[in-house]
């Protein structure tokens, strides 16, 4: 009896820390919008990676199913936000001035990669998207537009920084 109190306490808390890790998930990329807000580069790409993390971590659990692919992509997108944020820190700490070091056009590279992953993980055949939930296919358009948004972002960065 005791156990399968247990085993039923242990299958109903799973659909439970998945909406609670989206949600953390989805809580870091508002922090890192905030302290980038603020000014505060280094502490926004903290965040990101933190996000990544945690998308990285719900992509393990999803498998190989529709959602997965979602959840790759964002961690892949995340990632990219994270190097590009990286590029800023330390593009401001070396003076601010173009033409930007070699360390950061690299680290804008890195974030270049990350959108490109990030596209080629989204683009989901329709048979796919079809799989997944509602609220799924709200993620994944959001993360469609985040994505060309920030392939423009690095692209502008780059131009800034005088980066190749």
């Amino acid at each position: 009896m005791i156990l399968c109190v247990l085993l039923a306490g242990s299958v109903t808390s799973i659909p439970a820390q998945v909406v609670g890790d989206e949600a953390e998930m989805d809580r870091l990329q508002v922090r890192a919008e905030e302290l980038m807000g603020n000014g505060d580069p280094e502490g926004a790409a903290m965040s990101m990676g933190r996000a990544a993390l945690m998308a990285s971590q719900l992509a393990k659990r999803a498998g190989e199913t529709a959602s997965a692919s979602v959840y790759r992509g964002a961690e892949a997108l995340f990632r990219a936000q994270e190097h590009a944020y990286r590029a800023l820190a330390l593009f401001r700490r070396a003076g601010g001035q173009p033409p930007a070091s070699t360390g950061v056009c690299h680290t804008l590279q890195a974030a270049r990669t990350g959108v490109r992953h990030a596209a080629t993980a989204l683009d989901l055949e329709a048979p796919l998207r079809e799989r997944l939930a509602p609220a799924e296919t709200l993620r994944l358009g959001s993360l469609h537009a985040k994505t060309e948004d920030w392939t423009t972002v690095v692209d502008s960065m780059a131009s800034d920084f005088q980066c190749p």
